[in-house]
C-alpha cells in the first residue's frame, strides 16, 4: 500500500504575554455546578481525556495532532508532568455536577509549567464545547495565574492559533497582549 505524500503546511500563531506584576489578576466566578479541582497525579487520564475532546475537532489538533488522539493526549499530560519545571499549582480541572451528589464529569483542563529561562507557560486551555461560553476559560486561567504567582512566577505566557479569534478575545480582555508570530511547521498528507 502507497503512502499518501506529505506536504509542509505552517500554522501562524501569536506569543500572547502578561506581566503580573503590572496589573491585579483577572476576576472570575464559576457557574452553579462547576468547581476548580487542583492537579494531584491520580488525575492524569481525566486530565488527558478531558484534553482530547476539549481538542479532537479543533484545528489545535491539525497544528498538534497528538491533541486529536486520545492516546496523544495520555503521552502530552504524561510528558508535562514530568517536565522539571512543572507547576502543579498552575494546573486544574474544571468539574461538572450535574445535580447533587451525582458524579462530577470534567469539562475544562489547563497545564502550566516553568520555562528553562524562568517564565511561566501555560500549557493546552481546554473546554469541551457543550460547556463553551459560560466562562469556564477565564476561570481557569486566573486560577492558573494564581498559581503561578505563588510559585514566585510573576511572567506568564501562552501560544494560540491564529484561526481562534475566540481565545484570542478571551486572552486579551484578561490582560496578555500579542509579543510575537510565530509559525509552526506541520507535515499533513495530500488529497
Amino acid at each position: 500500500m502507497a503512502l499518501a505524500p506529505m506536504q509542509l503546511t505552517y500554522f501562524k500563531r501569536f506569543r500572547m504575554e502578561i506581566d503580573l506584576t503590572q496589573r491585579g489578576l483577572p476576576q472570575a466566578s464559576l457557574p452553579e455546578g462547576y468547581c476548580l479541582v487542583p492537579w494531584r497525579d491520580d488525575l492524569l487520564e481525566a486530565s488527558a481525556a478531558t484534553k482530547y475532546y476539549s481538542f479532537r475537532d479543533e484545528i489545535d489538533a491539525n497544528v498538534f495532532p497528538c491533541l486529536g488522539e486520545m492516546e496523544g493526549c495520555r503521552r502530552l499530560m504524561r510528558e508535562i508532568r514530568r517536565k522539571p519545571g512543572f507547576v502543579p499549582r498552575a494546573t486544574w480541572l474544571i468539574g461538572h455536577q450535574s445535580r447533587p451528589g451525582g458524579s462530577v464529569d470534567y469539562c475544562g483542563t489547563i497545564q502550566g509549567i516553568r520555562d528553562r529561562r524562568g517564565l511561566g507557560s501555560i500549557q493546552n486551555v481546554g473546554i469541551t464545547p457543550e460547556h463553551r461560553g459560560r466562562g469556564l476559560g477565564s476561570c481557569l486561567i486566573r486560577q492558573s495565574l494564581e498559581g503561578f504567582q505563588a510559585a514566585g512566577l510573576p511572567h506568564v505566557y501562552l501560544e494560540v492559533t491564529s484561526h481562534n479569534m475566540a481565545a484570542m478575545r478571551l486572552y486579551r480582555r484578561l490582560g496578555f497582549d500579542t509579543t510575537r508570530t510565530v509559525f509552526k511547521a506541520v507535515e499533513v498528507a495530500c488529497v
